[in-house]
């Protein structure tokens, strides 16, 4: 009795030590997270130095360098989240992968030229003046920093994408009315809500059922894998090349479509012949259990998360230097332009803020996207990338808005509830023949069957962060936009 007092007693200080470590390192990174913004704001003060708007422009860098943050906590979780969950990359090394391909994406490959309007959400004609239009941006800008930060602190990967645009629509109306707002272009945005999980969900399943039929489920699962990884890495090599080409390099280099094409097959080509023998000698020895499948899959895991990490930092850096640069560009010239220039020095806030709000925030996403959602593997978090790219390519032929966090975070779901029907069918076919079912993680018995009560399983993806997320997505848009909305009326007030 005593001994179990005292192990009680020793976990709850255990539990205390947990908590207050958690608390300074929480505190810590609050205080480097504001160090870093002390940072931008002398480094954009020593070089906006005159000028009329000179003190916009440097709180506006500052209030950039914060939503650079936000998006490398939240937004970046979705490249490499799945490979740190299924164990492919440690912590560390998904931390230095992404911050290295993340600034290398936003600032060799950046778009050279931001929209900042964002896609045509608002007319700028309808703006009362330069002036007007400098706060609707500084309120978009902080109006989506706000909301991504609070997405992050609950724990709901969401699109920053979305939030932006939520941001520049609400702080629009406040100026303008609602007669400044591109009805159909908010529609279409509405529609990817739904599009895009939903697209990345069923690409990830099918390529499961995939790898589950033919390679899983094989008698001979080795020499079942010599024949399909080769494949599979090679579609994943031609997919990644064109996403690559379309979404990461189109600051450098447009291609047209068939030349993309071209390029994708022949990489396709090249790869498969490169990668059949490396499989077929790195499988010799190996023994017909699942464990060594998910060693095949790890180097094209690593790989690809790598490359979305590259891609996201090229197209998405815009959502946190965007605003800014439409700021900068306005003060400058006195006219309200559709599209700007962003100057590198204003590249370098976004490509460092991502980086840093990675570094400091981003572990907790990463385990929300990786571990938390449901159980990842190689093979299922392979699924989840190659879904990815896919399916922004198709979007991209078919002219439909999607948002990379909600496909990469719908193709995690979809990879769980196809688990969980998967799992369910196979159950009934074992009771069918009578069959006792056990678990065994090494056999190719169903892995949620309850080994006490063949019909009982649980549940292979948490509903609870399924519910939170969703509900995260749906709000984004509007939430930005009344935040948005008050933030500008607050500047006007102050300001006239």
């Amino acid at each position: 009795m005593v001994k179990q007092t005292l192990d009680k007693d020793l976990d709850r200080i255990g539990q205390i030590e947990s908590q207050g470590n958690f608390a300074v390192n929480s505190y810590k990174a609050l205080a480097l997270a504001g160090l870093f913004l002390l940072i931008v704001w002398a480094f954009s003060a020593s070089i906006i130095t005159t000028g009329e708007h000179s003190t916009l422009i440097i709180i506006a860098a500052i209030i950039g360098g914060y939503m650079a943050l936000n998006i490398g906590a939240n937004d970046v979780a979705n490249n490499v989240g799945p490979a740190v969950g299924s164990r492919a990359l440690t912590m560390t090394g998904a931390l230095v992968i992404a911050a290295i391909f993340e600034s290398a994406g936003a600032i060799l490959a950046g778009g050279d030229v931001v929209n900042t309007i964002k896609k045509g959400i608002i007319d700028p004609s309808s703006m009362e003046n330069s002036q007007v239009f400098i706060w609707v941006m500084m309120a978009a800008l902080f109006s989506a920093a706000l909301w991504v930060n609070i997405a992050t602190w609950i724990g709901a990967p969401v699109s920053t994408t979305h939030a932006v645009v939520g941001g520049v629509m609400g702080a629009g109306i406040a100026a303008a009315g609602f007669s400044v707002v591109n009805w159909t272009t908010m529609s279409a945005i509405a529609a990817s809500w739904v599009i895009s999980p939903v697209m990345g969900g069923i690409i990830a399943a099918v390529f499961l059922a995939f790898i589950k039929s033919y390679i899983i489920y094989q008698d001979d699962k080795i020499a079942a894998a010599k024949r399909w990884v080769p494949l599979l890495v090679a579609i994943m090599a031609g997919v990644f090349s064109a996403y690559l080409i379309m979404k990461g390099l189109k600051k450098i280099w447009r291609p047209d479509g068939v030349t993309i094409l071209f390029v994708s097959l022949a990489l396709f080509a090249a790869v498969y012949a490169l990668v059949k023998p490396i499989i077929a000698k790195a499988a010799v020895g190996m023994e017909n259990r699942n464990k060594s499948l998910r060693i095949l899959f790890t180097i094209p895991l690593i790989c690809s998360a790598a490359l979305l990490s590259f891609a996201h930092g090229a197209n998405d850096v815009a959502n946190a230097v965007g605003p800014l640069a439409a700021i900068v560009g306005t003060s400058a010239s006195g006219a309200i332009d559709a599209k700007v220039g962003i100057p590198l020095w204003v590249m370098l806030i976004g490509a460092v803020g991502l980086s840093a709000g990675l570094f400091l925030f981003g572990p907790k996403l990463i385990k929300t996207v990786g571990e938390q959602i449901t159980k990842m593997n190689p093979m299922r978090a392979y699924c989840v990338a190659l879904s990815a790219g896919i399916t922004v390519l198709i979007a991209s032929a078919l002219g439909l808005p999607v948002s990379s966090t909600h496909i990469a975070v719908g193709a995690v779901f979809g990879v769980g509830f196809f688990r969980e029907w998967d799992t369910e069918r196979r159950a009934k076919k074992i009771r069918s023949i009578n069959r006792p079912a056990k678990i065994n993680p090494e056999s190719n018995l169903p892995e949620g069957i309850d080994e006490k009560n063949n019909n009982r399983r649980k549940k292979l993806v948490r509903r609870s962060h399924f519910i939170t997320i969703i509900a995260a997505w749906i709000i984004t848009v509007p939430c930005a936009a009344l935040l948005a909305a008050g933030i500008f009326l607050l500047i006007s007030h102050f300001a006239s």
